[in-house]
């Protein structure tokens, strides 16, 4: 029926129901009893149509169901006046039709409970028999329903009360009985109408399903419901009926509901005959579903704090593994992707339930592996739907443990990584990387780095099955990046043993090719460093500190000149710092040499202009910082630093790098002892200044005559008193280089700087007698 039919129902239906309800309403203000239950009649047999859809019943449903509560409540108050409950209760079943008839009897039977006049047990035996009388699927389910909110409230939950009230025995029949005739009138819909409207029949009742399932709601709800009778009683009657009904959507739902309602503490007890059920469920019921929910469920609660764990006598990953190789041999049509999220399931429990026993999860990935090879399954790409459930399990272990590396004692797991094709792997394996890096998990060997770089080889090298992609995209990059990081990770328990694991890691790295290594050796020299001052601390224990640590620079140069072809800007970094390295442990020899080859890169792969000047200021840096060089090797690194100063191709960055170098003659150290060689120092000064001189652009050469002055100060400052003396004639200079600038933007900021200049030189005592 068309959206506009059902409305239009709807809506004529609710029309009726206001206006008689109104009357009913008027009549109770009347105190005319018997009017008002005949406008209630009145008004109850819209529910008798079967031209609404179930949501459009629903609603007409409820409203009925709210005008019901006035009469209710004026039998109540009748009944507080003193007023014969019995005498009604017997009245209205002789309404003329029956659906109004069940209803204003349930009314009215729940007044006859609270006015204490019969016998609990007796009246909703009774109400919950006469409801057989609605056979029709959708009417008799909404009056069922009607029938279990009204007694919500009213029914015997003690295990001793009166014999007229019952017990909780008694609640649990009526609530059963209820269920078992509701479930049947669920079911009952499927069958009814033509074969083509079967999936409109299936929506119907999937919108109906709650109905049936609020019965295990009200029978979980019950205070006097323990283990005891649970087991004996409540869960066997549960499961015949879900299995007798022999419908799989009535199933599939209800022991869904059964695992949700009940507690946690009753599925333990109870496990062996719910599993027991699942294997008699029908063939198309989605058992795999329905045991996951369960195993889910004991997992979260195995892993509550206020829960007192999983008792030692329940062995229950050896019940669910039994209960889940049986589903499998028995559903032999049952798809990979359903088996591979059972497994994911049981490694799930295993872990949050036994977290120390690997065997359990091991054993787990072994028999999702044989199940791969019965089906004779090799390679599983993106497209295929067990590849999202095969990385679902694989992940379980990897988030679970506290420490990632775990994995790696797991066998079969590699097994598993490798069905996956190039794509599977990668994204498996950056995420494993991801994890490691974002806990810190600490690589204690290099056994376990050995393992950790092949599991993660689709980062590290070249893959058969890898397609071609861009020469060096931005994903690439951060995977690089990542890889990378792992290296700050590797913490072996002693100096020697570090060393293994970076030379078994340089190793795997140097098979990824040039592409890789420009981003991975970067921090595998940086860890070498670090071990170097490792043994430069343990000189007073190891008589062989000095030996190794040689060995590790031979190891960090023969990496960074790997990496001078590939990134030169990196392998110029490197170089200097682990000349600076040498310098902190004293050694001559091996600083030099470190210097010289970030000299001799500077020279040959400096291309970029900018890039020459910044290349030649680190390594003047880098020189007048150490101490450990001696007048010969100080002198040659002092004097070639000037002259590659002297050689670069534009007059400002010559100007600039050979002032830069005049610091290495005053503040260079020789020995540890600076020189303070000031004649040298005005040599540089002048030779700088010639360089300012030959520049052309006006405004150009009065900002380097201004740093030039800037420079001078510095060295009069420290105590030059060579520069000292040349400072009146440069100052003169300078302000009639500044004076002599045209108006404009970088005038004005060269203006600025000369007066801060200035200032700076008025704050000064002597003002280093310069007239200012």
């Amino acid at each position: 029926m068309a959206m506009e039919d059902q409305e239009k129902l709807l809506t004529e239906a609710m029309n009726q129901v206001k206006k008689n309800a109104f009357e009913m309403k008027t009549c109770l203000d009347n105190n005319k009893l018997m009017d008002a239950l005949k406008y209630a009649s009145n008004m109850l047999c819209e529910l008798r149509t079967s031209l609404l859809s179930p949501k459009s019943y629903y609603e007409l449903y409820m409203n009925i169901s709210d005008q019901l509560q006035h009469l209710e409540q004026f039998l109540i108050e009748e009944f507080q006046k003193g007023k014969k409950i019995s005498e009604l209760y017997e009245l209205v079943q002789y309404a003329g039709n029956i659906v109004p008839r069940l209803y204003l009897l349930v009314t009215v039977g729940m007044v006859y409970i609270k006015a204490k006049e019969g016998s609990r047990r007796d009246i909703l035996r009774d109400l919950v028999e006469m409801c057989r009388g609605v056979q029709h699927p959708l009417r008799g389910l909404f009056l069922r329903n009607y029938l279990l909110q009204c007694s919500r409230n009213q029914l015997p939950d003690g295990s001793t009360q009166g014999e007229q009230d019952g017990n909780v025995h008694d609640s649990i029949q009526f609530i059963e009985q209820n269920f078992s005739e509701m479930n049947k009138l669920w079911v009952r819909m499927q069958h009814q109408g033509h074969t083509r409207e079967k999936e409109r029949r299936e929506k119907e009742r999937l919108e109906l399903r709650i109905l049936v399932g609020t019965n295990l709601v009200r029978l979980a709800q019950l205070e006097g419901l323990d283990i005891g009778i649970y087991q004996k009683e409540v869960l066997p009657n549960v499961m015949e009926q879900v299995i007798k009904c022999r419908d799989a959507i009535a199933q599939e739902y209800l022991m869904e509901c059964v695992i949700q309602v009940f507690p946690d503490e009753f599925h333990l007890q109870t496990l062996n005959l719910f599993l027991k059920s699942c294997a008699d469920l029908q063939d198309t019921v989605n058992v795999k579903g329905i045991i996951i929910a369960l195993i889910d469920r004991l997992a979260a609660y195995a892993h509550r704090s206020d829960s007192g764990g999983i008792p030692a006598d329940i062995k229950l990953f050896d019940i669910f593994s039994q209960e889940v190789t049986l589903v499998i041999q028995g559903r032999a049509a049952m798809p990979v992707e359903d088996v591979v999220a059972l497994y994911a399931s049981l490694v799930n429990l295993a872990l949050k339930c036994y977290p120390t026993r690997i065997d359990y999860v091991s054993k787990t990935l072994g028999c999702c592996l044989e199940a791969f090879k019965k089906r004779d399954i090799s390679k599983i790409d993106s497209s295929n739907p067990v590849y999202k459930e095969l990385i679902r399990l694989l992940k379980v272990p990897i988030e679970t443990y506290e420490d990632t590396l775990t994995v790696l004692k797991l066998e079969n797991f590699p097994d598993l990584f490798e069905l996956f094709v190039f794509q599977g792997r990668r994204a498996l394996s950056l995420f494993l990387v991801q994890t490691i890096v974002d806990r810190d998990c600490i690589i204690p060997s290099s056994e376990e780095a050995e393992q950790l770089f092949k599991l993660i080889s689709p980062l590290l090298v070249n893959q058969p099955d890898q397609p071609k992609e861009p020469e060096e995209d931005d994903d690439f990059v951060e995977e690089q990046w990542l890889v990378g990081r792992l290296v700050h990770l590797l913490k072996a328990s002693s100096p020697d043993q570090q060393y293994g694991t970076l030379i078994a890691v340089r190793k795997q790295f140097g098979a990824g090719g040039d592409k890789r290594i420009a981003h991975t050796l970067p921090p595998l020299v940086f860890a070498a460093y670090k071990l170097v001052k490792q043994y430069s601390t343990l000189q007073q224990e190891d008589d062989k500190w000095d030996k190794k640590c040689e060995k590790i620079f031979q190891f960090c140069l023969q990496m960074t000149n790997a990496l001078t072809k590939v990134k030169p800007d990196m392998a110029q970094h490197l170089f200097l710092q682990g000349a600076l390295m040498a310098d902190q442990i004293n050694s001559e020899t091996i600083a030099y040499e470190f210097i010289t080859q970030a000299l001799s890169l500077s020279e040959e792969e400096s291309s970029d202009l900018r890039s020459q000047q910044a290349t030649i200021t680190l390594i003047i840096g880098t020189v007048e910082h150490m101490k450990c060089l001696g007048e010969d090797n100080h002198a040659t690194l002092r004097t070639n630093c000037a002259q590659a100063s002297a050689r670069l191709l534009k007059k400002p960055d010559q100007c600039r790098a050979v002032l830069t170098s005049a610091h290495l003659f005053w503040s260079g150290k020789v020995a540890g002892t600076e020189l303070k060689d000031g004649k040298k120092v005005l040599d540089c000064i002048k030779r700088s200044g010639k360089f300012a001189q030959q520049c052309m652009e006006e405004v150009v050469q009065a900002q380097l005559f201004v740093e030039l002055l800037n420079s001078c100060i510095l060295f009069a400052h420290k105590g030059n008193d060579e520069v000292a003396s040349t400072l009146t004639q440069l100052f003169d200079k300078v302000k009639e280089a500044v004076k002599a600038l045209q108006p404009g933007e970088e005038s004005d900021q060269i203006r600025k700087h000369f007066e801060n200049t200035l200032e700076y030189i008025r704050n000064t005592p002597n003002h280093f007698g310069l007239s200012v």
